[in-house]
């Protein structure tokens, strides 16, 4: 089989359709890896094979907006694109128990309020007790909604006409006439969540950075703490947690 930048250059000179399909197929695995790290931290009611299967719909949207031209590794500018493309039909379908969201929304409300009274992260046993739930509850509730914590509230993707990162919330329609203050709004947003950020435990922080910039798997993030993955996972949807709360007791939204 020829090289895959032979191919590549096969494709850009002519569009044959074979060379484009020998490249689709090329980059099949990097979809079964993005679908699979994300299906880390759904329920088990979801499908592995519906999140490959969305994947490579967003793989194909990726191939068909890529410019070669700009300097970018495809591989770079596809990855954003399929797990947005996951996250929208997952989004669609609000695969997620109303109860679910109930809960996370309380566990939410309690983090914040606790946050506020201590001047600190509150410790497990405290939020139980907030709640007024044992501790083993406490750890399945974290379970429960760990899949709603999915959506990174400033994620970074690839812009329609360039190669440029921007935050997902950008890709948003402005329907408003008001864009001077929109887009200051947007900036006050990604400040404060770096406040927010820097405000979480030294381990949450540990988790937040192992998982979101150097893209380990909650496996892999616990391997290098020395604790169970399912550990991993309740730090993780707890920090997100309390990010969105802050975040939402901040901007009412």
């Amino acid at each position: 089989m020829k090289a895959k930048e032979e191919i590549w250059a096969t494709y850009r000179l002519t569009g044959d359709p074979d060379a484009r399909q020998q490249l689709l197929t090329t980059y099949l695995p990097l979809v079964k890896n993005v679908a699979g790290r994300m299906a880390m931290g759904f329920p088990k009611s979801v499908e592995l094979s519906d999140l490959v299967n969305t994947g490579v719909i967003g793989l194909i949207e990726a191939f068909s907006n890529f410019d070669p031209t700009r300097g970018v590794k495809f591989e770079t500018y596809a990855v954003p694109r399929i797990r947005g493309a996951i996250l929208d039909e997952l989004r669609a379908l609000d695969w997620v128990p109303r109860s679910t969201r109930a809960k996370s929304r309380e566990i939410e409300r309690a983090l914040v309020k606790l946050e506020n009274v201590l001047g600190r992260t509150p410790t497990n046993d405290e939020l139980a007790k907030c709640l007024d739930i044992s501790l083993p509850e406490l750890h399945d509730a974290l379970d429960d909604v760990s899949g709603t914590t999915v959506l990174s509230l400033d994620e970074m993707i690839y812009g329609e006409e360039d190669n440029r990162q921007i935050p997902r919330v950008e890709t948003v329609e402005d329907r408003s006439n008001d864009s001077v203050i929109s887009m200051i709004e947007k900036d006050e947003l990604r400040a404060y969540l770096v406040v927010a950020i820097s405000n979480l435990s030294e381990q949450e922080k540990l988790v937040i950075a192992l998982y979101y910039y150097e893209e380990l798997t909650l496996k892999e993030i616990g391997e290098v703490m020395q604790i169970s993955e399912s550990r991993v996972s309740q730090i993780h949807t707890k920090s997100i947690l309390k990010l969105r709360g802050m975040v939402r007791e901040k901007f009412g939204l």
